[in-house]
């Protein structure tokens, strides 16, 4: 078995998956593993929808912009932001939860997504599996909420895919370590040079890899942040009774 640091440093987003089933057992172990996953103030504001009908998964990937990895594969987890528990029970106590009426929830919610996604991931490679996360269930998020049927004070903040690979991946190349990691303050000094090489060196991964077509790091960012990239997600985070400080 790899060591815990193995399974991270050499982690790959797979699209390329088999239709054989996830044992129910191995799957049960993972999300185990996210369940107990730390939150903030032991809020437990993540709960996970877990999606094997083939029909639903076709929906989500229908709804995600059609990526057929989630219809391909045997096993779909939504990340949902769960305050609709808290509120039941600061209820239960008497009491009104204000707190999801603030960014400062969405960002602590998100956060604890972040910890419980990043979790599965880790634990399904551990298993052997393959592994993607997936954004895209934000670009129509009230079409999700209304597919899983999920309450007010919730939103699905991200998902998962699981399944047996069937043609691996490549790991991608990253922009320098120093871009990532900094001692006691931020040190700006040498990233417009490390974007420069960094460039380079992706565009020279995607040739190496039989994709002719493969953009640069800052042109392929663009594409996606020259915008806003969902701009369904404030409405639906309204709508799910969630605020924004005004």
């Amino acid at each position: 078995m790899s060591s815990l640091n193995d399974i991270f440093t050499s982690h790959k987003s797979e699209r390329s998956f088999t239709d054989q089933p996830v044992d129910e057992a191995v799957l049960d172990r993972i999300i185990q593993a996210a369940y107990r996953a730390p939150t903030s103030v032991n809020s437990q504001q993540v709960s996970v929808i877990v999606t094997r009908d083939a029909a639903s998964r076709a929906k989500i990937s229908q709804i995600a912009g059609g990526q057929p990895w989630i219809a391909k594969a045997p096993v779909f987890l939504t990340f949902v932001l769960d305050m609709h528990k808290s509120q039941q029970a600061i209820a239960a106590a008497g009491k009104e939860q204000v707190a999801h009426e603030s960014i400062e929830s969405i960002v602590s919610g998100s956060t604890d997504v972040g910890i419980a996604l990043g979790t599965v991931l880790a634990a399904a490679r551990a298993e052997g599996l393959g592994v993607v996360p997936i954004g895209g269930i934000r670009r129509v998020p009230q079409e999700l909420i209304e597919h899983l049927q999920l309450p007010q004070h919730t939103f699905p903040v991200a998902g998962v895919v699981i399944g047996h690979v069937d043609v691996p991946s490549h790991q991608k190349p990253r922009l320098p370590i120093g871009t990532f990691r900094h001692e006691e303050r931020y040190d700006n000094s040498k990233l417009a040079e490390s974007i420069a090489n960094y460039n380079q060196q992706i565009v020279q991964h995607w040739q190496n890899t039989g994709r002719n077509d493969g953009e640069n790091w800052s042109d392929s960012v663009a594409g996606y942040y020259q915008k806003v990239y969902f701009p369904d997600v404030l409405p639906a985070l309204l709508k799910q009774g969630f605020g924004n400080d005004k």
